[in-house]
């Protein structure tokens, strides 16, 4: 500590008026808020390993040169154990969107942006901060390969698997571990690979800018790895919907800086790292929880296998043994999320057969007694407002009336006053002007949506009416081409009914 205070007076000119040691990280590195009488402040390192600390020097010394956003390298020890950085305060990344983690990922829109904002930095340092870089300066190593691989998934493998007790044969093992290693490092990538890229090690200013620290571990390497390593970090519990949005993001800023492959070629990719990451991190809390017994790394497993069972969901790999072997995990009793199937005495019920998407802090949703009835009907009519609009025979009071009087109407014509919205010069006329087809553009969002949530439910009905002046034209041509759509797009039973026209008709479920 006291060598520490000796570089701080050599650079500065005098002692610091204040020491303050900041709470400590995963690493034996110890950090020192340094404060002048002034009230400026700097941020003081000691390390433990001499080339651990070299790596952070040059790094951060070489990210400055390219204008990086990263703390400014003050002074250095000449043995390099000791260093200087600029204060880049208080707040990090992972204290601003505390709220939306502990309300179990219900992130406000404020923090979601700070999300993303970093997101969009994260190429900047990649692809920039690899230029010119000298890798040889890395440490432990200086590229991501193979020997990397396999030392994570043997880490997964001894000190994860093997104290689930879950029976495995090894040798079956070890070969898909190569083929995933041999595929993960298939495509060579001239990126900083920052590797411990997460929300604890990026630092906001008053303004909200992202600022990296603690890239020491970084080397040559995909991109992929720090994206999964992100977004797929088990505690931030990231919804579906915002990952995405963070994907799309960095996506289009990586495009300001190399070609990039195409978005199904990407995804893929990005899936192979998603897996590696969620096993190495389950050896991490592994040896951290089963064998240190820390109650930290045992309580972040469950979002670790409830990421790894969301993966196996939507994700097809190539290694039968391994995701075998996964599936059997995530089914373990210990993995298993307790689910209420017992049905209420009000008349609803709970389910694990579930169309919407769980939310970690409301458990199952509650159902209607008439879900699960099936099979959907759709019923569209249409109508003239001076006679009223249609009564709903089912009894549920749902559905939707649209008015198509906004659009132009070929009633005020006189070729079109005896034809109907089925007839080919009518639908000439409206096809030609325009307006319907915007106006029917939004109608079919509106009931695809509505459609495809009725069927997961199995909800057995659902309505839609459009009217106009007299029943005949605009009314009649949307009802006919809804009703058309929907039975091609869902294949479901459409009963029609042209009221004012007296003409009815049924298109079969398929």
């Amino acid at each position: 500590m006291q060598q520490l205070i000796s570089l701080y007076s050599k650079w500065c000119g005098e002692e610091p008026a204040q020491v303050e040691k900041l709470p400590g990280a995963g690493s034996n590195r110890e950090y020192y808020r340094m404060t002048a009488a002034d009230g400026t402040s700097v941020v003081g390192c000691i390390g433990t390993s001499r080339d651990e600390n070299h790596a952070f020097v040059y790094l951060c010394q070489h990210f400055t040169q390219r204008q990086l956003p990263v703390p400014k390298l003050l002074a250095v020890s000449d043995d390099e154990l000791r260093y200087l950085q600029s204060d880049l305060g208080s707040v990090s990344l992972f204290d601003a969107v505390r709220g939306g983690r502990e309300a179990g990922g219900r992130y406000t829109l404020k923090e979601q942006e700070l999300l993303k904002r970093t997101i969009r930095q994260l190429p900047n340092i990649q692809m920039r901060g690899a230029r010119g870089l000298d890798f040889t300066n890395c440490y432990p190593q200086a590229e991501f390969n193979v020997d990397s691989v396999l030392f994570d998934l043997n880490y997964f493998k001894y000190c994860f698997l093997k104290a689930t007790e879950l029976d495995f044969h090894e040798l079956k093992l070890e070969a898909d571990f190569r083929l995933l290693a041999k595929d993960l490092t298939a495509e060579r990538c001239d990126a900083f690979l920052y590797r411990d890229f997460q929300a604890r090690n990026v630092m906001l200013d008053s303004e909200g800018n992202p600022y990296f620290i603690d890239f020491q571990g970084g080397r040559r390497g995909p991109y992929y790895y720090d994206l999964a390593s992100f977004l797929w970090q088990a505690s931030a519990k990231y919804p579906y919907k915002l990952r995405r949005e963070m994907v799309y993001e960095y996506y289009n800023a990586l495009k300001q800086f190399t070609e990039v492959p195409t978005p199904h070629h990407f995804v893929e990719r990005l899936s192979l790292f998603v897996l590696f990451r969620i096993l190495q991190v389950l050896g991490a809390y592994g040896f951290r929880g089963y064998f240190e017994r820390k109650q930290h790394f045992i309580s972040s497993i469950p979002p670790a296998i409830q990421n790894l069972r969301e993966l196996l969901e939507v994700a097809h790999f190539p290694y039968p043994y391994l995701i075998d072997l996964l599936q059997r995990l995530i089914e373990l009793p210990q993995f298993q999320q307790i689910e209420l199937t017992a049905s209420r005495a009000d008349g609803y019920k709970t389910t694990a057969h579930n169309p919407y998407r769980q939310h970690p802090q409301d458990g199952p949703a509650t159902f209607s007694k008439y879900d699960s009835q099936g099979p959907l009907v759709v019923k569209v009519y249409s109508f003239s407002y001076r006679k009223g609009i249609p009564e709903d025979e089912s009894g549920n009071g749902g559905g939707y009336v649209f008015d198509c009087r906004s659009t132009h109407n070929p009633g005020r014509y006189e070729p079109y006053k005896q034809l109907t919205g089925l007839d080919e010069p009518v639908i000439r006329f409206l096809e030609d002007d325009g307006e319907i087809l915007t106006f029917l553009d939004s109608v079919y969002r509106l009931a695809d949506a509505h459609v495809r949530r009725y069927m997961q439910r199995g909800f057995t009905s659902l309505m839609f009416c459009f009217g106009c002046t007299g029943g005949q034209h605009r009314s009649v041509y949307s009802a006919q081409h809804l009703a058309e759509h929907l039975h091609d797009k869902f294949g479901i039973e459409v009963r029609i009914c042209h009221r004012e026209q007296h003409i009815t008709q049924t298109l079969p479920a398929r």
